[in-house]
């Protein structure tokens, strides 16, 4: 396998973290839209918080790129496809087939 096939490894595990965080994120932030928790719960509040910390340096490059599309926003989506074909061509270049 390589030093290229355990840093694709760790790069994968990484990548597969953060496409959590973004689920984590966008679960919780439904469940604050539809009052199913109070963002006056300091547990829900610190989490929501820190998720929104963690992705935001990420999300924002993403945001600044994309058209205003009103209340939807798609940059999570967009993170999520993009470190899937991160995750593939990492793992096509480790085990050598890249074309």
């Amino acid at each position: 396998m390589g030093i290229l096939g355990s840093i694709a490894g760790v790069l994968a595990i990484v990548a597969n973290v953060i496409i959590m965080l973004v689920i984590v994120q966008f679960v919780l932030s439904l469940l604050i839209a539809f009052n199913v928790v109070n963002m006056s719960n300091q547990f829900v509040s610190t989490v929501y918080e820190g998720v929104n910390a963690l992705l935001d340096p990420l999300l924002r490059p993403i945001r600044r790129l994309m058209p205003d599309t009103g209340a939807i926003d798609f940059s999570p989506l967009v993170l999520i496809v993009g470190l899937n074909i991160v995750i593939y061509l990492l793992n096509r270049a480790a085990y050598g087939v890249l074309i």
